[in-house]
């Protein structure tokens, strides 16, 4: 839920549908917030010639405005100290960062995600999750995507082939 994907001048915005699923995401920050439950923010954070941008445009460069949460997220993260910051330069949000450490000592019974992009960064951290055999709910009105054939495309793989539960 960083600036450059959210915001409709966004670098690699997700358009319109990417603020629609602000709400849900915020809802679901809110319960786990009520919890006492930490909340775990997987964040591109690329470096300036990151192999990366030569399929995609530059974004979420480290340390600039783009990679930064979006505001209304940062507002919450800035009122409470349940989030949990996992920078990553790939796909997946395991790739060479502590997210596996951190989901292990937390001994989840449920993972449950929102977030952009689907079929990229969800995708590919969903498949890591369902490979640990986590029990995982992705919130089909708390994800989206840039490309909404991929996004559709993407939760039937998460569903059918990852066993992760699609709601």
């Amino acid at each position: 839920m960083l600036n450059d994907f959210i915001n409709q001048d966004g670098a690699l915005s997700c358009g319109r549908q990417a603020l629609d699923i602000v709400p849900l995401v915020l809802e679901k920050i809110g319960e786990y917030v009520k919890e006492g439950l930490p909340v775990i923010f997987v964040m591109d954070a690329h470096d300036p010639e990151d192999l990366e941008f030569k399929r995609f445009p530059v974004h979420c460069v480290y340390g600039t405005p783009g990679a930064r949460l979006i505001k209304e997220i940062e507002h919450e993260v800035e009122e409470h100290s349940f989030a949990i910051k996992v920078l990553k330069s790939r796909y997946s949000g395991f790739f060479r960062t502590n997210l596996n450490t951190i989901i292990r000592d937390l001994d989840p019974g449920l993972v449950e995600v929102v977030g952009v992009c689907t079929n990229i960064c969800v995708l590919y951290t969903v498949e890591e999750l369902c490979n640990r055999n986590y029990r995982v709910v992705v919130y089909r009105n708390g994800v989206t995507s840039f490309d909404m054939d991929a996004h559709k495309w993407a939760l039937k793989q998460m569903e059918t082939v990852l066993g992760a539960e699609v709601v």
